[in-house]
């Protein structure tokens, strides 16, 4: 039961936090999701700023080193940002139904869950990295940069569990404005630091990956002084501290399949990746300057699915899941939209922008690149289904069924990796992600139906 102390804190934090439970859904989504949206930018913009100073500077080859590690970076970080995700729903519930102890509770047992989780999936990535990345054929010319690079990522996974753990208890009791500003501070000093450690002190790609890992940490600790001065409703006190079973079993049944979904999607991506390795530099430099332009106008689905998370979660915590598919109707229809003026963008302007990664002289990396935005752009309708279906259903605490997504476009992108970059080349690694989609959304949308409707019925016979 709540406790009335809960609601003086309701009170005193109102302006800080938002009650996703009343009011105009397609409002409140926007109202919600556009900082999250600028978190999600600001995040891609340091990405952005660091593949375009190694690709001016350091020139393709490092350009291609830094990009043949995205899909394991995805993997491992994807996991990590995925727990930290999934934590944070049962907390999304517990202040939906206004259950402060429970909140509390939830927050405790996640902590000393985090510090687990990050001490050892920090030991395991550092010392097996460059295995992983010889079993992906990393070219040999750039094996070495990409290895210097993405082992100073992982030695950094402390720092992501506290950035994305704290933003995510922030965004789940409403306020998804306060982690934007952070980390648009974090991403300035990002940018200084590329800037002084690439050319000036001439690290290499290992100077972008500090400037990553140090940003990141900033954005952490600037979180978590804020969250110590301003929600007193998120800070556990005495016995709330206590790993228990009931709380942490419920964390790790949200959380790890929430984490395993970015990582088995990103098996697939891996095993893609690798196909895309034995095109040969080129095409590896052409499809990492792709998908980094790609990443930066995929953000607002990110934001929608988040913003939805954190809707559908109060929402069912309040005993409203009619709610629940209003939310999505409105998110489908603004990512609809969206992407129909990404795809028109990417044509006319798509080569000028490429050119922010890639020397202009590049005219082939250019042209496959531009090739690749075009094709993945023409379903990104398919991409808003994705995201918005699949968090969802965690939102509503179904993590469980929704890692059944991920396998879905681990499957197509294995087979995509497998059979179809051998038969047809370049096509093959643009059709990837397209089949991918297609793939989850074949499954998510008659599970995101099914469960809506299990919970309205539920709902519409406790009230009769």
């Amino acid at each position: 039961m709540s406790s009335p102390v809960y609601f003086y804190y309701i009170e005193r934090i109102t302006a800080m936090t938002k009650d996703l439970t009343t009011g105009n859904p397609l409002k409140l989504i926007l109202q919600f999701s556009f900082p999250i949206l600028l978190a999600m930018l600001f995040q891609q913009f340091y990405n952005l700023v660091d593949t375009m100073i190694v690709g001016k500077t350091l020139g393709a080859n490092a350009l291609a080193a830094v990009g043949s590690t995205g899909s394991l970076n995805f993997m491992v970080i994807g996991f990590c940002s995925g727990i930290c995700a999934g934590f944070t729903i049962p907390m999304s519930q517990s202040f939906g139904a206004r259950n402060e102890s429970e909140l509390k509770r939830f927050i405790g047992n996640s902590f000393w869950l985090c510090l687990v989780f990050a001490v050892v999936l920090t030991i395991l990535t550092v010392i097996l990295c460059k295995s992983i990345l010889r079993v992906m054929n990393t070219p040999q010319e750039i094996l070495d940069a990409a290895h210097s690079y993405i082992v100073i990522i992982f030695a950094g996974i402390p720092a992501t569990f506290l950035y994305n753990m704290l933003s995510c208890m922030i965004r789940s009791v409403g306020d998804s404005k306060t982690p934007v500003l952070f980390l648009g501070l974090a991403s300035g000093l990002n940018i200084l630091l590329d800037i002084l450690l690439i050319t000036v002190v001439h690290m290499g790609v290992s100077g972008a990956a500090v400037a990553t890992v140090t940003s990141q940490t900033v954005s952490g600790v600037l979180c978590l002084l804020y969250l110590k001065k301003k929600f007193p409703i998120l800070q556990p006190s005495g016995e709330q501290w206590r790993l228990r079973s009931r709380y942490a079993s419920k964390l790790c049944m949200m959380g790890i399949p929430m984490g395993l979904q970015y990582s088995v999607t990103a098996i697939g991506s891996i095993i893609l990746q690798t196909a895309v390795n034995s095109l040969g530099t080129l095409y590896v430099a052409a499809v990492t300057a792709g998908s980094k332009l790609s990443l930066i106008f995929c953000c607002p689905f990110d934001a929608l699915g988040t913003a939805i998370a954190t809707y559908s979660g109060q929402n069912i915590g309040a005993g409203k899941p009619r709610r629940v598919r209003q939310g999505v109707n409105a998110c489908m229809m603004l990512g609809a939209i969206y992407s129909v003026i990404a795809l028109v963008l990417f044509f006319f302007a798509g080569k000028l922008l490429l050119t922010l990664f890639v020397d202009a002289s590049n005219t082939e990396i250019i042209g496959h690149a531009w090739t690749f935005l075009i094709c993945v752009s023409l379903f990104y309708v398919l991409l808003t289904g994705v995201n918005v279906y699949r968090f969802c259903i965690q939102g509503m605490g179904y993590s469980q069924i929704a890692v059944l997504a991920g396998a879905m476009e681990m499957l197509a992108r294995t087979v995509t990796g497998i059979i179809l970059v051998p038969l047809f080349g370049f096509a093959g690694v643009c059709a990837a992600s397209p089949l991918a989609w297609i793939a989850a959304n074949l499954f998510l949308i008659p599970a995101y139906l099914h469960y809506t409707g299990k919970l309205i019925t539920q709902t519409e016979k406790s009230e009769t």
